[in-house]
């Protein structure tokens, strides 16, 4: 981790500071003794390298909530940016941390007794989403120690049960914890190894162990098995709606410059990325000249979690928007953001297109549809409504208005509204709107002018008979 550490007990007095590599290592411990005594001892061997006081962190009990959290981003983000390399952590970390995205190395200073609490501290590193190819989870045994036969004994016994019946069963483990719950007493070493060795599934058990055993696999098979149906229902849904990510990423640049902002920009491959995902540059939506004060909570989404004791104004400074990708990463990556359309980013911009209406006469509610059919087409839609006295409704309909899309490089008038009669049975030109369909373009011109989602107030009147 420090190639040009000095000795311990030395300190370099000529040159640089040695400098630290991009290894991070986990140090689990029992107990808070242990705790103080590695802090003390790493701090003391470590004094004399490159930014010294920012490589140790401590997770134990008294870590508040706020601090937790700091921790875990420090550990989990890129080295390069992170001065952190060692954690300490008692068991308060055992259980709930990811912090397999830049560790694979973890010491076990001291042991619980206990092979599920030992699984649970590997499971830090030993997960998904660990991008080494191996992790290594260390365990000191001193040959001059008597107690550590005992470990010897629970690890082969542990790795024996596994793979004999593919894992260790509750039954199996709580007669391990309750050999081992009153500790290990040096006389009687000899007597707890011959007992863990003979902690094999007996006859009255081995029914019940095989039967926990085999209910835990078919819960893994059906977990897979619901993970495929909702991997085919997602693939069958983004094909019926025929949305890709093209098609995505168009929508939110097209919001972006209905605010007057740049579009998504595609950044290049560098040192820095290296992952085969395009990554995307998003404008600063809340620094333009006359820009919505409101945008400023919503980008700051966009930036890297602000520490506990950072102040906002330093925190905008140091922390700018980070770019966007459009495909999971498959790491707990930090240096980019993740859009999706739950994204709070994503439904701002393209609530843009669903919940503005009418503009004057600036139509910018809008929705794209697929069809089998290759002819593009137009549809409005107006509601009216019609209000009696003490805005009592009387009335209220939807009044569509269809048209030929045509584009406006190529079009010589105005569109023209399809009439009662089907597309196919009209034989006027594209373009042309006759005498007889006048009625239908009042009523898109009154449509178009109706704001959405709102009725337009008359007073009842008798209507007209047809």
């Amino acid at each position: 981790m420090c190639p040009d550490l000095p000795p311990l007990g030395t300190t370099k007095t000529q040159g640089p500071p040695a400098r630290w590599n991009e290894n991070r290592v986990l140090i689990f411990t029992e107990y808070d003794d242990t705790k103080r005594y590695l802090q003390q001892q790493l701090t003391a061997a470590i004094d004399s390298t490159d930014r010294a006081g920012e490589r140790i962190a401590i997770y134990h009990g008294p870590t508040p909530q706020a601090g937790r959290e700091e921790i875990k981003r420090a550990f989990t983000t890129d080295p390069k940016k992170q001065p952190v390399r060692i954690l300490i952590a008692t068991g308060a970390a055992r259980e709930g941390l990811n912090l397999q995205t830049h560790c694979w190395n973890l010491f076990h200073f001291d042991v619980p007794w206990n092979p599920s609490r030992l699984e649970q501290r590997n499971g830090r590193i030993d997960r998904k989403l660990q991008p080494n190819a191996e992790v290594y989870c260390h365990y000191f045994v001193y040959t001059d120690r008597k107690e550590d036969r005992i470990l010897e004994v629970l690890v082969k016994k542990t790795e024996t049960i596994k793979k004999e019946l593919g894992s260790l069963s509750q039954v199996l483990e709580g007669r391990l914890a309750k050999t081992l719950k009153q500790g290990i007493r040096h006389r009687d070493i000899a007597a707890l190894a011959k007992e863990l060795e003979g902690t094999n599934p007996d006859a009255e058990n081995r029914e019940v162990v095989e039967e926990e055993l085999e209910a835990a696999r078919k819960r893994q098979e059906d977990l897979k098995a619901q993970i495929q149906r909702l991997q085919n229902r997602l693939e069958a849904s983004q094909d019926w709606l025929a949305l890709r990510e093209d098609h995505f990423r168009s929508a939110i640049s097209c919001a972006l410059q209905m605010m007057h902002a740049d579009p998504l920009k595609p950044l290049a491959r560098g040192d820095d990325w290296d992952k085969p995902i395009d990554r995307f540059a998003f404008p600063a939506l809340d620094q333009r000249q006359g820009a919505d004060p409101t945008w400023a909570e919503t980008i700051d989404t966009l930036r890297a979690p602000r520490n506990r004791d950072q102040k906002p104004w330093k925190w905008h400074r140091e922390s700018p928007i980070r770019p966007v990708v459009f495909h999971d990463t498959g790491t707990m990556d930090q240096d980019v953001v993740h859009l999706h359309l739950e994204h709070r980013v994503v439904q701002r911009l393209l609530g843009r297109f669903t919940a503005q209406g009418f503009v004057l006469h600036d139509l910018s509610r809008a929705c794209l549809s697929h069809s089998k059919d290759a002819i593009p087409r137009v549809i409005l839609m107006g509601r009216l409504c019609l209000y009696g006295p003490r805005a009592a409704r009387l009335h209220e309909e939807l009044v569509p208005v269809t048209a030929r899309w045509i584009e406006l490089s190529q079009r010589k008038h105005s569109l023209s509204p399809y009439g009662r009669r089907s597309r196919d049975e009209d034989p006027r030109p594209a373009g042309e709107c006759p005498a007889a369909d006048e009625r239908t373009r009042r009523r898109s011109c009154h449509s178009s002018q109706t704001p959405a989602g709102r009725g337009t107030r008359h007073r009842a009147t008798p209507a007209p008979p047809e």
